[in-house]
């Protein structure tokens, strides 16, 4: 398998990054309620049963069976400008720019937590830590030179987290909580275009389709927690999400066999698997009531992206056992917020918070990660029906910086561009106690 192969898969899953809003490729959306107040808190909050997501822990503090459903709208954008293919002094042949890079997603979640006893309680969970979807493609057309069709292409990254829990009250104080994690991962990366080989005979223009993949997996991880309550106004959580490296099997293709002559301009391999590490998640959550009405709560989340050290697939049918196809100098982030909640009256209950939120690049910057430090601004309410049922809305402004970012090609020369990414989310929920 030749060089330019497999650097292509590297290319095609670090577009995944350019729709998520948090670090990385990590969605921060589990509920409304913590899209509300910039998810302050939400590992002891647990004022529904969407804590699960957080802090299995946090189920202590549960006396009720409660559910929790969640719909949440990603409404997403990208901004490329500027983009061309040089060495960024601004000479160069120019690509173009395009308004929005990502198409807005639906982002569901579900909970439920049933306390067995005033010691044990157990729930049920599903809902996503990571996902993405993007499309740069269209600066690959309209031009009559070759463009880096390596690295501008369609993906689309999706993970659904399936958690089982249980927590266990060791005092009046301190409780303990304990995950599993199934994940299901699923993907499908294109990157097609037209390129024009020089060869001794002239040139060999070819439509090339670089990468096919359609793949699909499962890994399995965990999560541990701790709630420690220090009165009944004020508390602290704590949590580590130990994340699995993603195994996914399908139809993987990479590059096309073209020939000149008896000389293989490229060859086409297929493999079995594509190796992805995810990073884990640790965090530290307050709650502070101080009035009757008016409470504070913070949140700081660390996430261990230098676990996203490289990419890697295995079985190839052309004897290729395994290759790592790129490596990423990703830093760990840290995403911190602070929110407020203030009960107007036994039926409302609004919120707020802000957060700032690290972005990960490290001394490598890529067009391929267009990740920067963002800023949430974060608003919500809650609507008391009943005693026992809830409506909660969120809604969290993204604001990313504009980064300049440049990428090496196999097919061009260097490619640069100016990025900036931003989000409205917008999410519903409905709790209900038994």
């Amino acid at each position: 398998m030749t060089k330019f192969n497999k650097t292509l898969l590297a290319a095609a899953v670090a577009l995944a990054s350019t729709q998520t809003f948090a670090a990385g490729f990590q969605l921060n959306s589990q509920s409304a309620t913590g899209l509300g107040r910039a998810m302050a808190g939400d590992a002891i909050i647990a004022d529904n049963a969407s804590v699960l997501a957080r802090n299995p822990a946090a189920m202590a503090l549960f006396d009720k069976t409660a559910i929790s459903v969640v719909g949440t709208y990603a409404d997403v954008n990208v901004e490329v400008t500027d983009a061309m293919i040089g060495d960024g002094s601004g000479d160069g042949q120019y690509l173009g720019a395009m308004d929005n890079a990502a198409e807005g997603k639906p982002i569901p979640s579900f909970y439920y937590i049933n306390p067995i006893n005033d010691k044990w309680a157990f729930g049920v969970a599903a809902f996503s830590n990571y996902g993405t979807g993007t499309d740069l493609a269209p600066l690959n057309s309209g031009h009559d030179f070759n463009t880096p069709i390596d690295l501008l292409g369609n993906t689309e990254v999706t993970t659904i987290n399936f958690n089982a829990s249980v927590s266990y009250r060791i005092n009046d104080s301190l409780s303990l909580g304990l995950g599993i994690d199934a994940i299901k991962g699923m993907g499908t990366l294109t990157r097609q275009g037209n390129y024009t080989f020089s060869t001794p005979i002239g040139d060999l223009p070819a439509d090339l389709d670089l990468v096919n993949i359609d793949a699909d997996g499962w890994g399995f991880g965990a999560i541990f927690g701790l709630a420690y309550e220090i009165n009944e106004n004020n508390r602290i959580g704590l949590s580590y999400r130990k994340s699995p490296n993603m195994k996914a099997s399908g139809d993987i293709t990479f590059g096309q066999d073209i020939n000149l002559g008896n000389i293989p301009l490229m060859v086409a391999e297929n493999f079995d698997e594509i190796d992805i590490p995810l990073a884990d998640i640790a965090q530290l959550a307050g709650f502070h009531q101080l009035t009757d009405k008016f409470a504070i709560h913070y949140t700081a989340q660390w996430t261990s992206w230098s676990n996203f050290d490289n990419i890697e697939l295995t079985d190839g049918d052309k004897g290729s056992d395994s290759y790592i196809l790129k490596h990423y100098n990703w830093d760990d982030s840290w995403f911190l917020s602070l929110g407020a909640t203030y009960d107007i009256n036994d039926k409302w209950t609004v919120r707020a918070g802000i957060a700032k939120d690290q972005g990960v690049v490290g001394e490598v910057s890529s067009l391929s990660i267009p990740d920067s430090d963002r800023m949430w601004y974060s608003a919500g309410f809650s609507y008391h029906i009943n005693e026992k049922s809830s409506i909660d809305f969120g809604y969290t402004l993204v604001a990313g910086e504009k980064v300049h970012v440049i990428e090496d090609s196999l097919l061009t020369p260097s490619i640069g561009a100016y990025t900036e990414s931003g989000a409205n989310y917008y999410s519903l929920q409905y709790n209900y106690t038994f």
